[in-house]
């Protein structure tokens, strides 16, 4: 059976010394090609890519019918406090980065129309299954993770604070959650999350973790699939929980992204805490047929608390339908549109 190659690019941007994006106002905008053959040039690039093998059975070599089978229980379970979102509604965003029209929605169009897209999807969402309402979102990539070291040898790219608070005060003014998404690179999800504290002791502002793009050794982001065990993820979950704590918020949400098996290692050591809810994330575009072999493989059959997925609208073809959607088991909470 043919494999699918799954492909997102790394924004190339210009930084300053301190290796902060430029502000849009500098007249540079990111560029990245969604492309499978740019590793030996200087473009910047980074792909979802794996064999048929390991995509369709999520451990190279291995032919695994991950769709057949009882799943097994979480191994923590956790009582939704009062004030969670999860899961008496359905999460809905627009996910990508407005320096780059290749990385998602958020570049790709004015924000009146990206902002009228997202309001069609959530009615549309909404009818597919009228008992779960509807939460809106808007999905920033805030550390991009780049194909070149910069001047911290970090391979990532940092965006400006000017930028960031744009779109939280978006967010916030419709109403909407506000996801920040960490692409590590080399540098550690520890000191990533420092600069987004400020951001993430807001009520309606929540975290992301894309393991796709934390490389380990001297691996540069895009030569292969990055990876991040549960102690990386569970001290984003205790940061977050202390914050909750301390301020009086509401639960925070911590989303992770995951495509293959190796992406995350020791899932079952992920530990949600009433503070904080976790949603495992289908990454990854391709045909029906696989995208549904993946949410099976790794959310139903390695369960950690909430499923999350994701639509890609120029690269699923075709795109599942909103009703095939909420039909997946266990239906999934998180949708993302890339």
């Amino acid at each position: 059976m043919a494999a699918c190659v799954l492909v997102r690019p790394v924004a190339a941007q210009n930084a300053d010394s301190t290796g902060h994006a430029k502000p849009a106002t500098s007249g540079k905008s990111a560029t990245a090609k969604s492309t499978t053959k740019q590793h030996g040039t200087k473009k910047t690039t980074a792909k979802k890519t794996t064999s048929s093998k390991s995509k369709s059975s999520g451990n190279s070599g291995n032919n695994v019918n991950r769709t057949a089978g009882t799943p097994p229980a979480p191994a923590f379970t956790v009582t939704p406090r009062a004030d969670a979102l999860l899961p008496k509604k359905r999460i809905v965003v627009y996910y990508g980065n407005p320096l780059s029209k290749r990385m998602g929605v958020l570049g790709e169009y004015p924000e009146p129309v990206m902002l009228a897209k997202l309001k069609t999807e959530v009615d549309a969402f909404a009818k597919a299954d009228s008992t779960t309402p509807i939460q809106p979102g808007l999905h920033l990539i805030v550390s991009v993770a780049q194909g070149a070291p910069g001047k911290n040898g970090m391979y990532r790219l940092r965006m400006t604070d000017s930028l960031i608070e744009h779109w939280c005060k978006l967010a916030e003014s419709k109403g909407y959650l506000m996801f920040l998404d960490v692409q590590v690179g080399r540098s550690t999800v520890q000191s990533e999350l420092q600069p987004l504290i400020p951001y993430l002791k807001r009520p309606y502002v929540h975290l992301a973790l894309d393991p796709e793009f934390a490389m380990k050794g001297n691996v540069v982001p895009g030569r292969k699939i990055g990876t991040m065990d549960a102690s990386e993820i569970n001290y984003a979950i205790s940061t977050l929980a202390n914050l909750v704590k301390s301020n009086k918020l509401p639960p925070k949400i911590l989303v992770v992204h995951r495509f293959t098996q190796k992406m995350v290692t020791n899932y079952r050591a992920i530990k949600p805490v009433p503070e904080v809810q976790v949603v495992m994330n289908m990454d990854g575009f391709g045909a029906p047929w696989l995208k549904r072999d993946s949410y099976n493989a790794y959310e139903r059959m390695q369960p950690v608390q909430f499923t999350g997925f994701k639509l890609f609208y120029k690269n699923d073809k075709p795109m599942l339908t909103r009703k095939e959607v909420v039909q997946l088991s266990p239906s999934p909470l998180f949708i993302t549109f890339q």
